[in-house]
This record gives C-alpha cells, sequence and structure tokens, in this order.
C-alpha cells in the first residue's frame, strides 16, 4: 500500500554546521539526563516527601497513594511516547521536544511548591509527576529521532550511546542526590530540576534546527484513543492488582482488575484493526515488516521486562535486609543504597559508549546477543547469593550485571533506528519507547507479584516464630504475623521497620525495654524476613534469567547490518563484515534477506 503522506525534503544536517550535531547530542543528553534523574530521585525520597506532608504511607488507607507515587510517571510516559512521536514527525522533532522540556520544568517548579498536605497534597504529588511524566514523553521520544537525524549512520550507535551514558548518569545521581538533599529538605530534591530544565529549554529553543523529514499529516484520533485507552486500562490493573484484596496478599482476582485486564485487551485489539483500516495510522504496522526494527523492539520490551523491576529489587534488598544488618540506620539507608549501586551505574557507564562505538562497525546483533546472554549469567550468580551476603561479591556482580545492559542498550538503539525510514523516525522511536516503558511499569508488577507468591510461604511463620520467641503474646503474634507481604516489601523498600507501628503499643510497654527496642530497632526484622526474602528474591531472578534468554534470542533474530538511508542524508557508510545492508530510498518492508 503506498503511503499518501507527502514528506518534505530531507535537510542534510551539514547544512547547519559540522559541529550542530554535538550540540543535538549535547542537549539531547541533558534532557535525558534530567528526565531519568527524575525518575530514580523519588524512589530515595519518598520517605521524606510523605513524612513532609504528613502521610503514612504504609497505612493501608494510603497503599493508593504508595503505588501511583512510584508508578505514575512511567505509565504516563509509556501511553503518551508513541502519539509523542508522531506528533514530532508531524510539526517537527525540534519543536515537541522544546515543549517537553517546558512541561518538565513547570510541573517540577509545582511539586517544589507544593501546596497541600495530608491526602490532598499526596492526590498533587500524583498529579503532578504525571505531569512531568509528560514533558518526559516529549523528551524521550524525539531524543533519538533528533540524533538520527543530525548523525551520519556510521556515528549513531556512539551518538546513542552518549546520550544513554548520560540518562543513566541522570538515573545514579537521582539515588544519590535524592537520598542528599531529602536529608536537608525534600522541596529541594524537586527544585533540582528546576535550573537544569531551564537551561536546557533555552539551550534548545535557540539552537536546535529541524534536521529531519516533516510529513504532514491528519492524526489518527481513534488509533489513539483505544491505543492510550488501553494501555491506561492495562497498566493500571497491573497498579491495582498489587493491593491486598479480601484476605488475600494481592488483588488479581478483583473484579476491577481482571475488568480493567481484559477491556485494555480489547482495545488495544480495536486499535491494532483500526491502524490497517486508516491511511495515516499512529503506529504504521508496516514498519514491524523490517527485521531489525521488530527483534529490537521485541529484544527492549523483553529486556526492560526482565530488568526494570531489578532496581526496585536491590533497592529493597539493600535497604530492608542488608544495610540494617550491618548497622545502618534506617533513616540512612535510602542514601547509602544509592552509593552501594554504583557498580551497576558504573558498568553501563563503561560498556555503553563503547559497544555503541563498535555496533557502528560491525552492526548491533552480535553486540546486544552477547549482552542478554551477560544478563541472563548475572541473574543466575544473583540467585544463588546469600541475602547477608559480602560486598566482596556482590558489588563486582552489580559491574557485570551493568557491563551486560550497557553491552545490550547501546547497539539496540542504534540497530533500531538506523532501521527506520526518515519519514517514520518520530513514530518510530515513540514505537520503541513506548516498549521500553511499557516493559518498565509491567516489570514491577511482575517482580513485585513473584516477590509477593515467594515470600508469602514462609513468612507468616518466621514472622510468628520471631516474635514469640521475643515473647510477644502468641495472639497478638498471629495477627501481626498475617501482616500483608506488599506491606512488608514496601516498608523494605521505604527503609522503615513496619513493626513499630503494627505491634499494639500496649504489647510493646508490657515487654522488658530492651525487648521493643530490639523488635522496633534496626536487626530484628531484617533478620526475621530473610529466609522469605531470599525465596522471593530466587523466583524473581529466576524469571529474569529465563526473560534474558528469550530477548537473547529475539536479538539474534534481528538479522544482520541494516541502515535505511535516505536521498539527500549523509551516508558515510561505516566499514563492516561482508553482507553489511546500506539501503537508499527504500520502503518499509523493503528489506535484503540478511535482515
Amino acid at each position: 500500500m503506498p503511503d499518501p503522506r507527502p514528506a518534505q525534503p530531507v535537510v542534510r544536517s551539514d547544512l547547519v554546521g559540522p559541529r550542530y550535531k554535538w550540540t543535538a547530542l549535547t542537549n539531547t543528553s541533558l534532557g535525558m539526563f534530567m528526565a531519568l534523574l527524575d525518575a530514580t530521585v523519588l524512589m530515595i525520597a519518598l520517605p521524606a516527601i510523605f513524612r513532609g506532608i504528613h502521610v503514612d504511607p504504609l497505612h493501608p488507607a494510603n497503599a493508593d497513594l504508595l503505588l501511583w507515587s512510584l508508578l505514575s510517571y512511567g505509565l504516563v510516559t509509556a501511553v503518551l511516547v508513541v502519539t509523542v512521536g508522531r506528533l514530532g514527525d508531524i510539526f517537527g522533532r525540534v519543536r515537541m521536544y522544546n515543549l517537553g522540556f517546558v512541561i518538565f520544568t513547570v510541573a517540577s517548579i509545582f511539586l517544589a511548591l507544593l501546596p497541600s498536605t495530608g491526602r490532598a497534597g499526596a492526590i498533587e504529588l500524583i498529579i503532578a509527576r504525571m505531569v512531568q511524566g509528560t514533558g518526559g514523553a516529549f523528551l524521550m521520544a524525539n531524543s533519538a529521532a533528533i540524533l538520527t537525524d543530525a548523525f551520519p549512520p556510521n556515528e549513531r550507535g556512539m551518538a546513542m550511546g552518549l546520550n544513554m551514558v548520560s540518562g543513566l548518569a541522570g538515573s545514579f545521581v537521582g539515588l544519590v542526590v535524592g537520598g542528599v538533599l531529602a536529608s536537608v529538605n525534600w522541596h529541594l530534591v524537586f527544585w533540582i530540576n528546576v535550573p537544569i530544565g531551564a537551561v536546557g529549554t533555552l539551550w534548545a529553543f535557540f539552537k536546535l534546527k529541524e534536521t529531519g523529514t516533516r510529513t504532514p499529516s491528519r492524526i489518527d484520533w481513534w488509533g489513539n484513543l483505544t491505543f492510550a485507552g488501553g494501555l491506561v486500562m492495562i497498566l493500571v490493573a497491573i497498579t491495582y492488582s498489587l493491593q491486598p484484596y479480601g484476605g488475600h496478599s494481592m488483588a488479581w482476582t478483583r473484579p476491577l482488575v481482571m475488568g480493567l485486564l481484559a477491556g485494555g485487551a480489547a482495545l488495544l485489539a480495536i486499535f491494532l484493526w483500526v491502524e490497517t483500516r486508516v491511511a495515516q495510522p499512529l503506529m504504521d504496522l508496516r514498519l514491524f515488516r523490517i527485521r531489525a526494527f521488530t527483534g529490537g523492539n521485541v529484544a527492549g520490551f523483553l529486556f526492560f521486562l526482565s530488568r526494570g523491576g531489578l532496581q526496585f529489587m536491590l533497592i529493597i534488598w539493600l535497604q530492608g535486609i542488608w544495610l540494617p544488618l550491618h548497622g545502618y540506620s534506617f533513616e540512612r539507608t535510602p542514601l547509602w543504597a544509592g552509593l552501594y549501586m554504583v557498580p551497576l551505574t558504573a558498568g553501563i557507564l563503561v560498556a555503553g559508549p563503547i559497544s555503541g562505538w563498535l555496533s557502528d562497525h560491525y552492526g548491533a546483533r552480535s553486540f546486544a546477543t552477547g549482552g542478554m546472554v551477560g544478563s541472563a549469567l548475572s541473574f543466575g550468580l544473583l540467585m544463588f547469593l546469600p541475602v547477608n551476603f559480602s560486598f566482596a561479591y556482590f558489588g563486582p556482580l552489580l559491574f557485570v550485571s551493568g557491563l551486560a545492559g550497557g553491552l545490550f542498550m547501546s547497539p539496540n538503539t542504534a540497530g533500531i533506528m538506523n532501521s527506520l525510514p526518515a519519514r517514520e523516525r518520530g513514530a518510530g522511536s515513540g514505537i520503541r519507547s513506548t516498549f521500553i516503558n511499557t516493559g518498565q511499569v509491567l516489570s514491577m508488577g511482575v517482580f513485585f507479584t513473584l516477590m509477593i507468591v515467594g515470600i508469602s510461604g514462609k513468612l507468616p511463620a518466621a514472622l510468628f516464630s520471631g516474635l514469640v520467641a521475643q515473647g510477644v503474646p502468641a495472639q497478638s503474634a498471629t495477627q501481626i504475623s498475617h501482616l500483608p507481604a506488599v506491606s512488608s516489601l514496601f516498608a523494605a523498600l521505604l527503609g522503615s521497620n513496619p513493626l513499630g507501628t503494627v505491634i499494639p503499643h500496649q504489647v510493646l510497654a508490657a515487654l522488658p525495654a530492651a525487648t521493643a527496642a530490639r523488635i522496633t530497632g534496626t536487626t530484628f526484622f531484617p533478620q526475621v524476613i530473610s529466609a522469605a526474602f531470599q525465596q522471593g528474591l530466587r523466583v524473581v531472578f529466576g524469571v529474569g534469567l529465563v526473560l534474558s534468554l528469550v530477548a537473547a534470542g529475539a536479538s539474534w533474530m534481528r538479522g544482520t547490518k541494516y541502515l535505511h538511508a535516505e536521498e539527500g542524508e549523509p551516508l558515510e557508510a561505516a566499514p563492516g563484515p561482508v553482507g553489511a545492508a546500506v539501503l537508499t530510498n527504500q520502503v518499509a518492508g523493503e528489506e535484503p534477506d540478511g535482515g
């Protein structure tokens, strides 16, 4: 089916000066740094924020507030990136990218000045985070397309690698800065975005230029509505499934959750039907005829599905178990959890640019596939690590896991973007971001579900026997031992001992002072839950291993090196092995046998 959309001529990046590509790289890297910094800063600063607005996140009535605070940003980003990417193709990628900076900065100012406290303040926080997620979607959907327009094919892997490094640097800085600033004043956690956003907005407005194809098109309203509605329903269902329901530790059997899942699946099926029948679709399904595009996106989705929740599991492990057992107070664990995860980030920072540069010369397949095999290996090694590990083993293992992630991400991104026709780069980048963000949000639901299933068998008996051994009456110990498993996970994530609030005051008062202090101190709760926690970790890491191996298979199926170049673009094709393909003026789907 011929594409009826006329495209404006490609504007060659060399017409804006040989150094323009570095301007584009630096500014988009700043945007990714800010977006990913804010994706992690809340994870560490959440206890201080909830204390500041006078909300107890562990109270059963506030479980929904905690979940939405954690997941709202990623959910909105996942839903909007395809639409925003298509708007970039129509109205200009730089224009949409600039708008993302503005939205993100305005939302950050509101969060820093959050006017209310209590439940109203938490709801305002969640809504503002959704607005931030909207700005993040504008930034993420268009940054890769801007870089693909600005850089010739033989430098795109390197550019994507450096861009990825800046984003991951923001992710790491968010973990550390969140802990530092939250200990001073939680408002500072959001103020830090304001100068970054202001500088990035002005810089992008004056320096970034439209160097790619603009595609006049009608907006596919039915496609937008069915896609957004279906994805929102599924992700909301996963969010609510993590709450206790009807005596169960999770709510997968709750009618609301099952209805949302069924409705979301139906809307997405309608979306696929709509996209095959409109002349100018939101998501051009013909792009999936390109093996390099499809294989890269499936591998990317599985990568983030297998590793998106890993960071949360590691933080829970450190904050809830390991750090308290090693003498850190619960107030200090958020900051130190970020610091002890430095090896993971360091591995990605080392491997990302190098693998991106190598993929420019030899294609993405071998490096991305090798990265997923390495990721599977790291999951396997984590399965056998004791809960109270030695950091001499944990640190190098995190570094290896980071190396595997960096080895995969840069080549995979470059491989996807190189396979796209110029007119589809915004939408294609949005599709890539949708797969990534959806995988990450789904990973949270999958990992938390598996973790809860894994610990539920041992946790009640462990809590009961541990409390009775300390002199807590059997009746009270029985009630406390039925504390929902998700509450224990949230307490660990927030660096908190929930026993001080769930044990009745009169029960604690009847115990010797030293015993009461021990139960509510830093080591008792981690010791009691550690065996159950290890069982849950092994389930989670085992599933991560399997998903990584499936992702490796999908990555290998992408085929050999594949560049989709347009007439008028700087080719400068990189040297590579025999069979490397450089295609000019191909429409989606016209691909050599090599992939």
